[in-house]
């Protein structure tokens, strides 16, 4: 049986990116503390009690931001109600200069094992404009301090395309990351969302508009720098040194069963439904205080979604999608249904064959969002 992935989002930030639009809001003690009542609740209440589960992600916000011991009590809650395998892979997302060498060693004794930390740039000035609360320097000492904590599982995150940013210091970015030889790194191209700081300082031109061309330049090579470090580029935008991929985001990709908790927390359970949490923080909370259920939408997929989701999640992974495997859980022959884009993508340099794979090319990765509209 599948093992599933749990979920939960942990809302708070000690301050807002000017980037961000994910549903996070301030660091508030009294709210932290009835979010993790809420929290407990929900997951008490969920209808999967008793599922084997391998991979449990904490991300946000900044869940660093809670006690070891509120972590402690939702993990608990979750032992109680899950089927949680021994060698489960569980993951913190940190923010530099939210936490100290106590508070992570607390983390690791909790049985948390993965570190994912949102570095963004080793540039000071960048990271300013960013609205990032953290500084290069307390990303050298957080790193050094998940170290020393015991963690052997670290994921850097990082920016490129960030407005007025220049090859030469994402250069810089990727040799200083390197350097520090992380087990795992997630790279993203800037997305301007509108309602964000960010969107509105561009519109006014207080900062310009981020440059897509040179963006894929800093893509490139990052790829050929990581790959000659001796890491391996396993979906489009992560990539990890032997062994360290990330166990609980490739279940997103490749459509296996995952349960959400907390506001704006998603869910799947690996056939045909999803559904999702209230977004606002408040209303999350005061919801299950008053017993009702967070869950404002759920969608049951035809088979045509389910199929057109195998295609596009599953392309991400740069292995690809095998071929029969695909004939066999769908009883469809991908190249009889798609097989006019598959050519003209391939034609184009952004897809290749492989015996019975079909994969993404290194260019196809960059310009994804191109060939994934074709299969939706």
């Amino acid at each position: 049986m599948t093992a599933a992935g749990l979920y939960v989002h942990i809302p708070f930030c000690s301050s807002r990116c000017s980037y961000c639009d994910f549903a996070t809001g301030l660091y508030q003690r009294e709210l932290a503390e009835r979010y993790v009542h809420a929290l407990i609740a929900e997951i008490g209440s969920s209808s999967y009690h008793g599922e084997h589960a391998d991979t449990i992600y904490f991300g946000g916000g900044t869940p660093s931001l809670l006690t070891p011991v509120q972590l402690d009590r939702i993990l608990a809650t979750l032992h109680d109600y899950f089927a949680i395998d021994r060698a489960s892979e569980i993951t913190l997302e940190i923010n530099p200069g939210s936490v100290d060498a106590e508070k992570l060693r607390a983390f690791r004794s909790l049985g948390i094992n993965r570190a994912s930390f949102g570095a963004q740039t080793f540039d000071d000035r960048e990271l300013a404009k960013l609205g990032r609360s953290h500084s290069s320097a307390d990303t050298l000492k957080t790193f050094a301090d998940l170290r020393r904590a015991g963690f052997d599982n670290v994921s850097f995150d990082l920016i490129a395309g960030l407005p007025g940013q220049t090859l030469a210091g994402w250069q810089q970015n990727i040799k200083q990351a390197l350097d520090l030889h992380p087990e795992h790194l997630s790279f993203y191209l800037l997305e301007v969302h509108q309602g964000t700081p960010l969107a509105e300082h561009i519109r006014r031109g207080i900062q310009p508009e981020p440059d897509d061309d040179l963006a894929g330049v800093m893509y490139q090579w990052m790829l050929e720098q990581a790959s000659e470090a001796g890491y391996e580029h396993y979906e489009i935008s992560n990539l990890c040194q032997p062994g360290f991929h990330s166990r609980h985001n490739v279940k997103y990709w490749t459509a296996e069963p995952y349960y959400g908790f907390g506001c704006s927390a998603h869910s799947y359970d690996g056939h045909a439904v999803r559904w999702s949490n209230h977004r606002d923080v408040l209303k999350y909370v005061e919801t299950i205080e008053s017993g009702l259920s967070p869950v404002v939408e759920e969608q049951q997929l035809s088979q045509t979604d389910v199929r057109a989701e195998a295609l596009f999640l599953g392309m991400r992974l740069m292995r690809g999608i095998d071929l029969r495997r695909y004939r066999e859980s769908f009883g469809v022959d991908l190249r009889d249904e798609h097989g006019a884009d598959l050519d003209r993508f391939c034609k184009a340099g952004l897809l290749e064959f492989d015996g019975d794979l079909i994969r993404l090319t290194r260019t196809g990765a960059l310009l994804s969002n191109e060939v994934f509209a074709a299969f939706v």
